[in-house]
């Protein structure tokens, strides 16, 4: 009877029973992870530096919005999975859509009540010796703007995404395992998982083009008269008081995603073909009494069990050392997908916008190429419970010597005036000021850098002394800059008629693109071990407990994964700094300078030490597994017929 047509009560279309099976809900599991990919961890993502300027917040508290998600996916996690492992599972998927477009609507929000966008007037860039501009900055307690109090619209908004997620993860994944044969578990679990990696990359992409348009949508002059209600605005895209629209792709998703609770709402308790799917299914549980003790007590139905079913789990040796081994993988995830685009801008030399670029072109198609391998071989091969742990133990330890590309692919840092040299031999080490930009008087928060004809860099034009500038459209260069050292062999050529130009100074290491090939394959060979370890988890533990498991799962995974990484690798960075901001109220800000090597050393540390951890777990599990006697190996649907003969 649970085995229902696809529809809603007495209507249940023709057309409809198309996608009544195992792929037409795959179909509608992917897209939804994708538009959470889209939404959690790409437009939020890139939309956090514009939010901070436009609402007035500093990286802690946006900080906070960005835990919050993880924080509602904790508190959770273990009861939505408890209580709907006997529910109707793609029912609560639909309530995931309803709840994911809903957070979408009110990040969105803010936009619509904070009124329009002020900019203010421009700070000069230059050497303004005896000017206004950049020489009355004095330290004054900021009066505190009503903005940041939308600080806690953004943090509602995630908790109502991570409301929304929980689900996805937990009783999505165990629909789906529940639908197909086991042999084909895997894989259609590795393509679930690789699609929804589709959804940063979206994200980025998206969002990076919509902050190309103005914060409050800038019109042609010409359509003015056309469009009274929308502002114009003389700002550019270089000038750093730009805000692009980030709300747009928000909006945008919450109607794509709010699409998406019709197909779930029609799909039947169980897919056509469940019943025998299972019947036909051997048990691999950890032989350690835990699935008897379910089935004899009925263990699941009330909340009376969920202390005694979260004990079963957390008493299961098997589970716990996985689960403890896919956090520390976890951590590294989380951790290089904030910080790779961060350690190819420094350790490289490449911009910011082009650092992003390649770390996404790296870390998502090779994640999902990863977890879709993996998913096909253990499909392919049939693997037991046992097998399948066992290749995880060979993709990690795989990953743990690609990791060794920090050794031989990092660089050494390039001259910068005032931090690793002095201005020709003029000022101190780890001083910006020197006889040559003092009477400039410029300003540290400002970090523009430029890159002098004597191939040093330096913080800015200011610090360079330059007092003049000529821009067209191609480019924009700097002169009459005094602490710039002229070349020895200096001629009238066109190439001598700069003295500065923007950006930092090209980088004479070429290891590029060896550590991005070695990277990529150190990415691949660790999400080798995401969906068979997914696979394992719902092999050793009893069939009614699947989805309460992969909610442990998710709740250690934050705790001891995604939620520390992020600020692991943000402590090892800043541990790395010869150079932070320090405006005129001396107190400091973000870092501007890193040293390449010690950063190359502390990231691979950390690598190695997760790395290690998990292959020990791994190892913990094989040796630990237990599985079904052989009495008890056989399917469901012989134990009934044997059963049936002793009767």
């Amino acid at each position: 009877a649970e085995e229902g047509p696809c529809g809603w009560g007495r209507c249940a279309p023709k057309a409809l029973q198309l996608c009544n099976n195992p792929e037409g809900y795959l179909a509608a599991y992917s897209l939804l992870a994708i538009f959470q990919g889209i939404v959690v961890n790409g437009l939020i993502n890139i939309s956090i530096s514009t939010i901070e300027k436009r609402y007035e917040l500093n990286s802690s508290l946006t900080g906070l919005i960005s835990a919050s998600y993880d924080i509602a996916f904790c508190v959770l996690s273990l009861f939505i999975s408890f209580f709907g492992e006997r529910g109707h599972k793609p029912r609560w998927l639909a309530f995931s859509a309803f709840m994911m477009g809903l957070g979408s609507l009110v990040f969105a929000l803010p936009h619509f009540s904070s009124g329009e966008y002020h900019y203010g007037t421009k700070l000069e860039d230059t050497c303004q010796i005896g000017g206004t501009a950049s020489t009355n900055s004095t330290c004054s307690a900021s009066t505190k703007s009503s903005l940041s109090n939308y600080l806690y619209v953004f943090i509602l908004a995630q908790l109502l995404l991570g409301v929304g997620g929980t689900p996805l993860y937990t009783l999505g994944t165990a629909f789906i395992d529940d639908s197909v044969p086991k042999h084909k578990s895997s894989l259609y679990i590795g393509i679930g998982y690789a699609m929804s990696l589709l959804g940063p990359a979206i994200g980025y992409v998206l969002g990076g083009q919509l902050l190309n348009i103005y914060i409050d949508i800038q019109i042609p002059e010409a359509f003015c008269f056309i469009f009274p209600f929308f502002p114009l605005t003389k700002l550019d895209h270089d000038d750093p008081r730009w805000l692009g629209a980030w709300w747009i792709a928000f909006l945008a998703c919450f109607f794509a995603i709010w699409l998406l609770i019709i197909p779930f709402s029609c799909f039947p308790k169980h897919l056509p073909g469940t019943a025998k799917i299972q019947a036909e299914k051997i048990s691999e549980t950890h032989n350690d009494g835990s699935e008897a003790l379910v089935k004899i007590k009925n263990i699941g139905k009330s909340f009376k069990d969920f202390p005694v079913a979260l004990m079963i789990l957390l008493k299961n040796p098997v589970l716990m050392s996985l689960i403890i081994a896919s956090s520390s993988e976890a951590l590294i995830a989380t951790g290089f997908a904030t910080f790779l685009p961060k350690f190819i801008e420094n350790q490289f030399g490449q911009t910011s916008s082009f650092s992003a670029t390649l770390g996404g072109l790296v870390l998502i198609p090779a994640a999902a190429l990863g977890q879709i391998i993996s998913g096909f071989l253990v499909s392919k091969c049939k693997m037991d419970c046992k097998s399948i742990i066992k290749f995880m133990i060979g993709t990690c330890s795989v990953a743990l010597l690609l990791n060794t590309v920090f050794l031989f692919a990092k660089c050494g840092n390039e001259p910068f005036a005032g931090v690793s040299e002095t201005y020709n031999g003029t000022g101190m080490l780890h001083n910006l000021t020197a006889p040559c930009n003092a009477d400039c008087r410029c300003l540290r928060s400002m970090y523009y850098p430029v890159c002098g004809r004597d191939e040093v860099q330096y913080f800015s034009p200011c610090f360079a002394g330059c007092t003049a500038q000529f821009s067209d459209k191609n480019k924009k260069t700097f002169y009459n800059c005094s602490c710039i050292g002229k070349l020895e062999k200096e001629n009238n050529s066109e190439d001598f008629l700069y003295e500065a130009i923007p950006g930092k100074c090209p980088v004479q290491c070429k290891f590029l693109p060896l550590f991005l090939t070695f990277f990529f394959f150190a990415v691949v060979f660790t999400f080798m071990a995401v969906t068979p370890t997914t696979v394992a988890i719902l092999r050793c533990v009893p069939d009614k407990q699947r989805s309460f498991a992969l909610g442990v799962q998710s709740v250690f995974l934050r705790l001891l994964g995604t939620i520390p990484g992020p600020i692991l690798f943000g402590v090892a960075i800043d541990n790395s700094c010869t150079l932070w901001d320090i405006n005129e109220c001396k107190v400091k800000g973000a870092c501007w300078v890193y040293d390449n090597e010690r950063m190359a050393y502390l990231l691979m540390g950390i690598s190695v030490i997760c790395k290690i951890i998990t292959i020990v777990f791994v190892i913990v599990a094989v040796c630990l597994y237990k599985p079904p006697p052989a009495s008890s190996a056989l399917s469901q649907k012989d134990s009934e017929m044997v059963s049936a003969v002793c009767t």
